[in-house]
Formats: structure tokens, sequence, C-alpha cells
């Protein structure tokens, strides 16, 4: 077995990353119906009324964002490349999210004429540019848990515990698709880098790959009840925002700031350039991922840039309900790129009908 096989072999379950606040409170069910799992886009910018592209605001129930992305190309006649959207939305759910249609010195179709049972175009408006991915705020969740065996107390308290310290960034399961395919992939692509692949698809094998990583960080530091605090060298981020600074030193300034979630402790997307960290947190992030050394000059080779990604995230105006029929009801906003279900592993021990 080379260093990529035992790399791949020794990559940890989803279900098996620690969790933060004690574990799930009991076994829940979820996803029964579309209805139960609710996402709502938040967009960065809103369409400005002119432009060569046409915005549309669909909902969709039941269906994946690249299928719908099709039937709009179908529909306005213009190739599958002309459309666009800002990020992938879940298929057994019901969503409302943005696409764009580019569409030079054409008239906008009739999308009201476009009737189809799984989706319907809510909104249509002009706007210079397209829709690129990432291109998004982030999104509101509503979400409805099923079976839920634990008191009422207990969820309460958890919810709270939530609300107030966050919870680990892990990235979620559909991120490694069916089976950890999206990382066997990987492990291939690492082995041979000269195979032919689509590029969308390379890219969603490297991203997967380096996911994974900072998943195995994250754990480490869940695990050893530091993913919460900062350890000297550690890059921290600003609630809200991308931009890093490092703290040489941990003082009792930054701790207030940790404290109040106004900064977090970052993991490393492992890529193409400076790891930002120094001092304590870079020998413990080296050592933590030493064992995949080969995953990590792989994704150098492809050149994937190098990032970093806040350990912890805080759910945005969290509410929940407990309605007559004993199922749980959570809203909530996450920034993109955070997963509801990272919020929802730390409640219940879900079984997804997905």
């Amino acid at each position: 077995m080379n260093s990529v096989d035992s790399a791949f072999a020794s990559i940890p379950a989803w279900h098996e990353l620690p969790t933060a606040w004690g574990g799930p409170l009991s076994p829940a069910k979820f996803r029964i119906q579309p209805e139960d799992f609710k996402v709502f886009e938040v967009p960065i910018v809103e369409p400005s009324g002119e432009g060569e592209h046409c915005w549309l605001h669909v909902r969709k129930r039941n269906s994946n964002t690249q299928w719908v992305a099709r039937q709009l190309a179908r529909f306005a006649e213009v190739s599958a490349s002309a459309v666009s959207y800002a990020g992938l939305k879940d298929r057994k759910a019901v969503t409302e999210q943005w696409f764009s249609v580019q569409l030079p010195g054409r008239p906008d179709p009739d999308w009201k004429s476009l009737q189809h049972e799984d989706f319907e175009v809510l909104r249509a408006d002009r706007h210079q540019r397209k829709l690129k991915t990432g291109a998004l705020r982030g999104n509101r969740f509503r979400l409805r848990i099923h079976d839920v065996s634990a008191s009422a107390d207990g969820v309460d308290q958890r919810l709270r515990q939530l609300a107030c310290g966050g919870f680990p960034n892990y990235f979620g399961l559909q991120r490694f698709g069916h089976d950890a395919g999206n990382l066997a992939e990987a492990e291939k692509l690492f082995t041979r880098p000269r195979s032919r692949l689509p590029r969308h698809k390379r890219g969603l094998y490297l991203s997967a790959a380096r996911s994974a990583l900072f998943n195995q960080l994250l754990a480490a530091r869940v695990a050893d009840g530091c993913w919460n605090t900062a350890m000297p060298g550690d890059a921290l981020q600003l609630e809200g925002k991308s931009a890093c600074f490092v703290a040489e030193a941990i003082d009792a300034q930054i701790n207030h700031r940790l404290e109040a979630l106004e900064v977090h402790p970052t993991g490393p997307l492992c890529g193409d350039g400076e790891a930002l960290v120094s001092g304590q947190a870079a020998q413990y992030e080296a050592r933590q991922l030493q064992a995949y050394a080969a995953w990590i000059d792989g994704l150098q080779r492809f050149r994937v840039a190098a990032a970093r990604r806040a350990l912890r995230v805080l759910p945005g105006d969290l509410q929940w309900r407990l309605d007559a029929d004993g199922s749980w009801v959570l809203e909530f906003f996450l920034a993109a790129g955070c997963y509801a279900t990272s919020l929802l592993r730390e409640v219940f021990d879900l079984d997804s009908e997905e």
C-alpha cells in the first residue's frame, strides 16, 4: 500500500467525527419528505434590471440544481454553459435559489409559461454579470426533525449551547459523494495526475480531498478540546469576514475576543501557498496532517490555492419550536460554505431518508 492509499484508508467516516457538546441526545428521523428540508439562498447582490444576463429566482422541489439548470437552458434555447448558479442545493429538499442565463441581444423568454411540477420561476430580472459560483451571502434553513426521544428540556438546552457557543465547522457528508466516492477519485488523481478529466470533476475531487483534510484537523482539535480556543501562532478569523491575522501570543484580549465570538480559530484548506500559522499552531497542524503528506503534495501540484477556514461557526438567528405532532422545527442562517447537517449532528443522531 502506498502513502496515498494509506492516507485515504485513514480518513475517518463523517459520522465518526467527534462532536463538541457531548454527542447526540437521541436518534431522530430527517428528510422523510422534501418539505422537511427548506433552504432559502441569500444572494450577495440583487439584479440591477439591466444587462445581458437574466437572473432567475427559482423554487425547486425534489430535484437537483444541475438538472434544473439544464431545463432552463433548454427552455431558453441556449447551451448549458450559458446557465450558471451560485451553489448546488440538496435534491431532497424544497429550495429557493438564483440562476443566471446569458441572453446577449435577445429578449427574455416567457418565463411565466415555463410550467414544471418540480420547479417554478418566481422572479426574472436582468443584470450586467452572470452569477458566479460562490457568489452568495449564505442560506437560511427551515428544518423539521421527527421521532425525537430526548426530553424537550434536553433539546432546548443543547440548542441554546449552539446558539451561544457555535459548533464545529465540519464540511458536510455530501461534499465527499456517495460512499466517499469523491475521495476515492481524488486518490486516483493523486496517483495518476495526468489522467484526463473534465475540469469540473477534477475540481470536485480536489475540493473533496482538502475538505477531508480540514475535517481531520478540526476533529483533532475537537477531541483535544481546543476547537474554540486559540494556541500561540493560530490564524484567527474575524466573525463574518474572510480576513485572518496571526496571534503569535495568546493574551487576555485575544481570549476575550474568542469568548465573545468576535474571532475564531482557523484550520488549513491545504494547497499551494503560505499556511499563515506559526509556532505551536504550525507544529500542531504539521503533526496532525503528517500522514497525509502525499495528498497535500498532490494539492500543491495541481496549484490549488491554500486558504483558511474557521473551525467554529455561529448560526445566525437560531430559533426552534416543538410542534404538537412531536417534531422539532429549527430555523437559522449559515454563511456560504457551512453545513446545516454539521449543526444537526450536535443534537440528533439522524436517520435520513435520503
